[in-house]
């Protein structure tokens, strides 16, 4: 091969080996800001590119994710002169590469000074125990104007933090102590709940229990009484079926004068002091001198009554 044919070879290589560099992959979620001679000429969003060789350059590789800075403690002074340490956490993504390449020359550090102003500003209007109970107000106040301001940078803040407010040591100390005294409240308050709602149940407890007495001992008396009851009815219903027997066997007169012999028994056993008999029974001579028998035993004395025809016997006791 002559010599002129090794340079066109090598040539040729160095020319394939220049092509194949100027490929560029745009990844994912990534843009590429393009220079042809020094000015911008194209943006690349994902994708497969070629860019002229020597002509065109790639001037910023920019990221669309959302981004997080944390910004380092500023000092800043309450409107009641209190200084106090602030750190902020700032979210933002990119919406416009050519103006984030172009618009301000270090957008991260634009970013921590104008968060450090204006957190200053609107801390500066705000006193210690608002700024400390003010936290939501403050981060969307920041939000609004950064977002604000970054639109011509090409940025989007979505979202502002303040990660830590350090007050001076001495109000520090000051808000500890506060601290304790409401947590030893609240555990008294809880305490003083957890009795209350002990008492209320021992006492619906106790409740409970005496009604349930009342009503084991309102069950038993019923129970009872309705026991007397069937017994007094068993009683009478036997005297009712012995009287019916005796009527369905036809008693004799005989049957009949034992019978009210044994019912003035149990008379004259009684405290009773004035006994009426009947003057059928007086006409029988066997029935009066037993009769006669049994009074003077009981201390009775028998007189006749003609008027009633009935046979009285008083006896005082």
């Amino acid at each position: 091969m002559q010599p002129i044919g090794w340079v066109l070879l090598i040539l040729a290589i160095i020319l394939i080996i220049i092509i194949i560099k100027n490929f560029q992959i745009v990844p994912q979620s990534h843009a590429y800001v393009i220079e042809r001679l020094g000015a911008y000429k194209t943006t690349w969003s994902t994708g497969l590119h070629l860019k002229i060789p020597f002509i065109e350059r790639i001037a910023k590789r920019v990221s669309l994710k959302e981004q997080v800075v944390d910004f380092p403690p500023q000092p800043v002074i309450t409107r009641d002169n209190v200084t106090m340490q602030i750190d902020t956490v700032v979210y933002f993504y990119i919406t416009d590469p050519k103006l984030y390449a172009y618009g301000v020359e270090n957008p991260i550090a634009a970013i921590e000074n104008l968060t450090a102003t204006t957190l200053r500003n609107i801390i500066g209007d705000l006193e210690l125990d608002n700024t400390l109970t003010s936290r939501d107000v403050i981060n969307t106040k920041i939000q609004v104007i950064l977002d604000e301001a970054t639109d011509a940078w090409g940025i989007k803040v979505k979202r502002v933090e303040l990660k830590n407010i350090l007050p001076p040591r001495e109000i520090q100390a000051a808000m500890e102590k506060q601290m304790k005294a409401e947590r030893e409240r609240r555990a008294k308050i809880l305490d003083a709940e957890g009795d209350k709602r002990s008492q209320i149940l021992v006492s619906e407890g106790l409740k409970e229990s005496a009604i349930l007495k009342a009503d084991a001992i309102k069950e038993s008396k019923i129970r009872e009484a309705q026991g007397e009851a069937e017994a007094i009815m068993t009683v009478q219903k036997a005297y009712a079926d012995s009287l019916k027997m005796l009527n369905e066997a036809s008693p004799t007169d005989k049957v009949i004068a034992l019978k009210s012999l044994e019912a003035f028994e149990k008379a004259a056993d009684g405290r009773a002091t004035k006994i009426i008999i009947p003057s059928e029974i007086q006409s029988m001579a066997t029935l009066a001198a037993t009769l006669k028998e049994m009074v003077s035993d009981k201390n009775i004395d028998i007189s006749p009554k003609s008027e009633q025809q009935a046979q009285t016997t008083e006896t005082n006791s």
